[in-house]
């Protein structure tokens, strides 16, 4: 049930990510396309901008050209008539600012091949028209007043102005053509604009409709899911208190099982004991015998008879008494754990510190005897739980990583501790010999052992340690490799919680 709310809700969440990317690509682009429109947009304008400003200036220069043109005609005519010299000077004025209005309209109308060619043609013109203008006035000056007027006569210059003007037209026609079509292709670019922005913004609302569907549809499977999941719990409390009920009665059952055992073991262990020991008395008896046998009769007690008494019994008799008191520690290693299983747990709050240093008084002169120093790194985060079973847990530690040492060492231990989620977790480091990788678990085992046998020990502490850890809601783990040392990491509950095996 759980696993497959589990994957539902995995799919789910799964399912959702991969929709709400690619709802955010989407958005993503369209505000991309978005921008790049308006950029292009603004450029465009800009352009346009620059074209209204350039073709104002062309039609202002077009105009002053042609009205310097203009006023210098009507000067010249104005002093062909009167002589004034005052039309002179404006002549004169009016022909001085001419040709920079003219170069000025040139360099504005370079880029275009037709104002180009029309502003020749315009130069041509206006250069024949200047030297007729030059001559009739030069006439003028040197008091030839009929030579002027029958020049003037000849000359062409009405029609030669209407050229002119007409050339102007068509430069001015052709700017007004050119901002014509500025302008249709800047109303093209913005509608094309408009049409991405459209396009962008119907995509956002359809990506942000379908993000707040996809929303409502994830959140409806999250309820579901949480609905299905408290459910699942409120059938999980019960399971687990019926398995928890059930793995004590198992627990207290193997526990009553081990205890009989060993006390039925311990029964005919004793009697073999006993008569190992009577055994071992008959043995003095038996060799007096044989010395006196040999002192009055030599040939009456053989060779094998002698060594059965004085070699063969003793050393099997020897043989016996040892692996009866072997079996003896391991009965009495079997009980103890029998006990501990069925000592009541007795939760309070703890300060590790205070525990380590009780038992660093307790070993200090072990310690001393080995030449190690045990160091705390304070402070080590207090705990609710056994305070017992702690102090067994520490202390067999302790006592182990003193006891594999590293030949040609100095001795190290340090216990250190951190709060991690609720669970503390307490370890104890060495610089020993170290623990074989494929020994790690196997170390945990009852009657197990790892490395070299120089020590005194059965293999009971670290399955003690870690049935000790497990009544505490604990795990025992160790890090180790061979050579460098061992870390041994204790993971206990906080606050332990006594639960009711009823």
């Amino acid at each position: 049930m759980l696993a497959t709310i589990r994957n539902r809700f995995t799919v789910s969440q799964e399912r959702f990510g991969r929709v709400m990317l690619s709802f955010l690509a989407i958005g993503f682009l369209a505000l991309v396309a978005a921008g790049i429109a308006a950029a292009w947009a603004t450029a465009r304008n800009q352009d346009h901008s620059r074209a209204i400003v350039h073709t104002y200036d062309v039609e202002l220069s077009i105009a002053t050209a042609r009205r310097l043109i203009e006023q210098a005609e009507a000067s010249r005519r104005g002093y062909l008539l009167t002589a004034n010299p005052d039309y002179r000077d404006g002549y004169r004025r009016w022909s001085v600012q001419l040709p920079q209005a003219l170069d000025r309209l040139q360099r504005l109308t370079s880029d275009n091949p037709r104002q180009r060619a029309t502003m020749a043609e315009l130069r041509r013109m206006l250069g024949a028209l200047f030297a007729l203008r030059t001559q009739s006035i030069a006439l003028i000056e040197q008091g030839q007043m009929t030579e002027a007027m029958v020049l003037f006569h000849q000359e062409a210059s009405v029609r030669r102005l209407t050229m002119i003007r007409a050339a102007f037209d068509r430069m001015a026609t052709e700017e007004r053509r050119l901002l014509a079509t500025r302008d249709a292709a800047q109303r093209a670019s913005l509608r094309t604009f408009y049409v991405i922005l459209a396009v962008a913004g119907v995509l956002l609302v359809l990506v942000m409709l379908a993000s707040l569907l996809t929303m409502m549809r994830y959140t409806r499977d999250l309820a579901a899911s949480r609905d299905d999941l408290r459910r699942f719990n409120e059938h999980l409390e019960e399971t687990v208190q019926e398995r928890t009920a059930d793995l004590s009665r198992a627990n207290e059952e193997i526990q009553r099982f081990a205890y009989i055992v060993s006390h039925d073991l311990r029964s005919p262990l004793v009697n073999v004991m006993g008569f190992t020991a009577e055994l071992s008395a008959a043995t003095t008896p038996l060799a007096e015998l044989i010395d006196r046998a040999e002192a009055e009769c030599p040939g009456l007690v053989t060779e094998d008879a002698r060594l059965a008494v004085r070699e063969d019994l003793p050393e099997a008799i020897g043989f016996i008494r040892a692996s009866t008191q072997k079996m003896d520690r391991l009965i009495n290693a079997i009980l103890k754990l029998s006990r501990e299983g069925r000592r009541v747990i007795a939760p309070e709050r703890i300060d590790p510190v205070a525990v380590v240093e009780g038992i660093e008084g307790s070993i200090r002169h072990v310690l001393d005897d080995r030449g190690v120093t045990l160091t705390i790194e304070r402070p080590l985060p207090s705990l609710v739980t056994d305070r017992v079973a702690l102090e067994q847990i520490l202390s067999n530690l302790i006592e182990n990583a003193s006891k594999y040492l590293q030949p040609g060492r100095p001795g190290r231990i340090g216990v250190a501790g951190e709060e991690r989620r609720g669970r503390v977790i307490l370890s104890v480091t060495d610089n020993g010999r170290g623990i074989d990788p494929r020994d790690h678990q196997r170390i945990f085992d009852l009657f197990r052992r790892s490395g070299p046998q120089d020590q005194p020990g059965e293999g009971i502490g670290l399955a003690h340690v870690r049935a000790l850890a497990y009544r505490l809601g604990g795990t025992i783990e160790v890090d180790s490799t061979l050579g460098e040392g061992a870390t041994f990491r204790l993971s206990l509950p906080k606050t332990f919680e006594v639960q009711d095996s009823k």
